[in-house]
């Protein structure tokens, strides 16, 4: 008689976990500072690692639905209406839990803060895009597993990279417009379209041979997810403030608020969705040290958009400004990633000093001009046409703002 052989656990870390300590220790050095990490909390690293291979459940059992043998079978048409007017009675069951996640207010929501916090975002203005782009996008290259998702997709590589870059753009031009995150606003929609999306490609690549989640963890996994949200709330903010914005107290907290409600939204584990920069820091801090090394997917993401930024501005009939932004964008990656960053990703090390007129400006906008709400106005209409025009390069359009929408 044959021995039957045992059946083999799943793994409880995939193995780009901590695979690379001492170059993500001094990566992730100044967020301890920032996050006032005294002791290095190593259950916290372990779960951010077992959250690697856990998923979404409520999406994932949307994208289930989704599929062409499902029964009773979720189409794209149900899950846009559902979204945009609620879910019926008759709806299927995975539809009406996904919608109800959605509507669902958490005790901690403030409607007023949010609008304070939408706001203050736009008042960002230019930095804010450069540093999303930088050290929050581009940034995020650095690490084995999401870039190599980007690349399987093909989302963000040759021609595809700046409609890509587009459409993460008008995802934060709509959430932080006047009204944007009401159940009836457009960044509430598109947020929730933004959660579909990401279950019906965790779905798509998770049951494909050649996604290897024990070396990388789900496709589109919690600790990932979590770790993107923090990029556009205090990481942005640390980026505008490096470039000399100045970012009062007030602000911060509604920023963080806003993106927590995003975060909700999007899925985002509640126990990693935080209402302090600080306390971000702090878990960004952990985030980090559970990362693995580069990979070449990252490097072949930035060249995408690096090549993507000079080339869109001289299919506009500006070339002259297209070699400009890509000097721009080259020497932001300087100053946020470092020399070896830059390396890393395959790009020239360049010195920044790009930078140093923007600083300036940034310096007299929110010290000056910020400080009286006629100026603070004047920041938001200049940073909301700044958007515009970027989205009209970057997607052919421009986006209706409120008023122009039909009643």
């Amino acid at each position: 008689m044959v021995a039957e052989t045992p059946p083999v656990a799943p793994p409880e870390f995939p193995s780009r976990f901590r695979s690379a300590p001492e170059r993500n220790a001094a990566i992730a050095r100044p967020l301890a500072y920032l996050g006032r990490v005294r002791h290095r909390d190593e259950a916290l690293v372990d779960e951010i690692g077992r959250r690697m291979l856990a998923r979404d459940e409520v999406g994932a059992e949307l994208a289930t639905a989704m599929r062409r043998d499902a029964s009773p079978r979720v189409t794209t048409t149900a899950l846009q209406r559902a979204i945009a007017d609620g879910a019926r009675d008759d709806d299927p069951p995975a539809l009406r839990r996904f919608v109800a996640a959605l509507e669902r207010e958490p005790d901690w929501l403030d409607r007023d803060v949010l609008e304070r916090g939408a706001r203050a975002y736009r008042r960002l203005g230019r930095s804010r895009d450069d540093v999303l782009l930088a050290l929050s996008l581009i940034g995020g290259y650095r690490y084995v597993g999401p870039a190599d998702l980007l690349v399987a997709t093909g989302g963000l590589t040759g021609t595809t990279a700046m409609r890509r870059l587009g459409e993460t753009t008008a995802w934060g031009y709509a959430v932080s417009r006047p009204g944007g995150m009401a159940r009836d606003g457009e960044g509430f929609r598109v947020t929730a379209h933004v959660r579909a999306m990401h279950a019906l490609v965790n779905d798509r690549f998770e049951r494909r041979e050649d996604w290897d989640a024990t070396a990388l963890g789900l496709p589109v996994n919690r600790s990932d997810l979590a770790g993107t949200l923090a990029l556009f709330s205090a990481t942005a903010m640390l980026g505008v403030r490096v470039l000399g914005r100045r970012v009062p107290r007030q602000d911060g907290r509604a920023i963080m608020h806003l993106w927590r409600y995003i975060g909700f939204l999007m899925g985002v584990d509640e126990d990693w969705l935080f209402a302090d920069e600080r306390a971000q820091h702090a878990f960004d801090h952990h985030l980090l040290l559970a990362q693995g090394g580069p990979t070449p997917a990252g490097a072949a993401l930035t060249t995408a958009l690096v090549e993507g930024t000079r080339r869109s501005h001289a299919e506009h009939g500006h070339p002259r400004r297209g070699r400009w932004a890509r000097r721009r964008l080259l020497s932001h990656l300087r100053l946020f990633l470092g020399a070896q960053g830059c390396r890393d990703l395959g790009q020239p090390v360049l010195p920044p000093w790009t930078v140093l007129p923007e600083m300036a400006r940034n310096l007299a906008e929110s010290w000056v001009i910020g400080a009286v709400a006629p100026g603070r106005r004047w920041l938001e209409r200049r940073s909301d046409a700044g958007v515009e025009a970027d989205l009209e390069r970057l997607l052919g359009e421009r986006p209706r703002r409120p008023a122009d929408l039909p009643v």
